[in-house]
């Protein structure tokens, strides 16, 4: 294991609205306001998308298993921004559950947003890590520097 200390910079709220692409309003966001590294907590509704949950065989590299959604869950989730030279890298895990149904995973792709999603990012200061291509398993792994 390895670790770094930081100190908690800024913290933004963040609403966003019917049909907005998650990952596609973060990104923006993260290069608006010039994050290199946060964590987020969110809840609301995703309408449809894609959500990895977990590899097919835990071999490396992994392959994905792919879940598509649709119809509209309910959601609440957590993740990390880590930059590197292609800009801003989000990595979110999410519940969702719609009736007596729940998917738990890796939100990906065009997830669009449905009513609303609310999310408190909180901006980690002091800390020099980045997020980029690993090698030997092909994830885009978080690297403490």
């Amino acid at each position: 294991m390895k670790y770094s200390k930081g100190t908690v910079g800024r913290i933004f709220l963040l609403k966003f609205d019917d049909d907005d692409v998650l990952l596609d309003e973060i990104n923006k966001f993260a290069r608006h306001e010039k994050l290199n590294c946060a964590a987020m907590i969110f809840l609301g509704a995703l309408k449809k998308g894609d959500i990895v949950t977990g590899p097919k065989k835990p071999v490396i590299p992994p392959e994905p298993n792919w879940v598509k959604f649709k119809d509209g869950w309910e959601v609440m989730g957590i993740g990390t921004l880590f930059t590197n030279k292609k800009g801003p890298q989000i990595h979110i895990h999410a519940s969702m559950g719609k009736k007596n149904k729940v998917i738990t995973g890796c939100i990906r792709k065009d997830s669009k947003v449905f009513l609303v999603i609310e999310a408190i990012v909180f901006e980690i200061k002091g800390v020099k890590a980045i997020k980029d291509i690993d090698p030997e398993t092909g994830i885009n792994l978080l690297r403490i520097l």
